[in-house]
């Protein structure tokens, strides 16, 4: 399993080659042995392979070829919708429709998508997460039927992989690791942290692509942008409103 960890690679090209039933439900059983927060499982995992669906969740996901091309696209969902149902049929008052109960189910979702991550790949299977979900939870949820204290917060689409890419650069253990307690980076720390992927092929190519000085501007000022982040942001906490997760007084 170390080793399955240590070689992930994002997959991007699938090949039309469906998963049997019983891998896909053990992969699945395997997200519900994650960690979950008082063992609630407030979360749900909405399993999407019918072409018609997936043609809309395409479009959802900024058209990216690998959510048509995978036989598999799951939704990871923060959920206290079953949850409150359960407790208020059973002589319970939830009181679950805050931000903090939206963080704790969606952390509980994020943690079985991991799982459900390794398993596949365990099984021979590639995996790809979208980040898009959270940018596009208001028509995910429209698209997929979702009700009020059900939000999207991430998806992976699943498959036999047609493409086998190099691991993709991390950086050194020391950048992302701190003892007993948090040590801030000086100047030094970041250069030499950084130094290794600053170096790379890679970033001379994007450079040159995206006609930028440093790495850290194609991120600042290409890929995420302030004004995207505001109106991504803006649009999730209106999801938040709308699905009963900001009655904060």
């Amino acid at each position: 399993m170390i080793d399955t960890l240590l070689n992930h690679r994002s997959i991007r090209k699938y090949k039309p080659k469906a998963i049997p039933n019983e891998i896909l439900e053990k992969v699945l059983l395997a997200g519900t042995r994650a960690s979950t927060t008082g063992n609630m499982q407030v979360y749900s995992m909405v399993v999407t392979s019918k072409p018609e669906i997936k043609e809309k969740l395409w479009e959802a996901h900024f058209k990216q070829t690998m959510v048509k091309e995978a036989p598999v696209v799951i939704t990871f969902c923060a959920d206290f919708n079953r949850f409150n149902k359960w407790c208020e049929q059973r002589k319970a008052v939830p009181g679950y429709d805050n931000f903090l109960s939206f963080m704790t189910a969606a952390i509980d979702a994020l943690l079985v998508s991991q799982n459900v991550a390794v398993a596949a790949e365990d099984h021979g299977l590639g995996i790809c997460y979208l980040g898009t979900t959270t940018y596009m939870a208001e028509k995910i949820i429209d698209i997929l039927d979702l009700p009020r204290g059900v939000v999207p917060v991430t998806t992976l689409v699943v498959g036999y992989p047609d493409a086998n890419p190099g691991l993709t650069d991390r950086l050194p253990l020391e950048a992302t690791v701190h003892y007993e307690t948090y040590s801030d980076y000086k100047i030094d720390d970041i250069d030499r942290l950084y130094a290794e992927k600053e170096a790379m092929e890679l970033t001379a190519q994007l450079l040159e692509e995206n006609q930028k000085e440093t790495l850290a501007q194609v991120f600042t000022d290409n890929r995420y942008t302030k004004k995207d982040n505001v109106a991504f942001s803006k649009a999730l906490l209106s999801v938040l409103e709308k699905q009963g997760f900001m009655n904060n007084d």
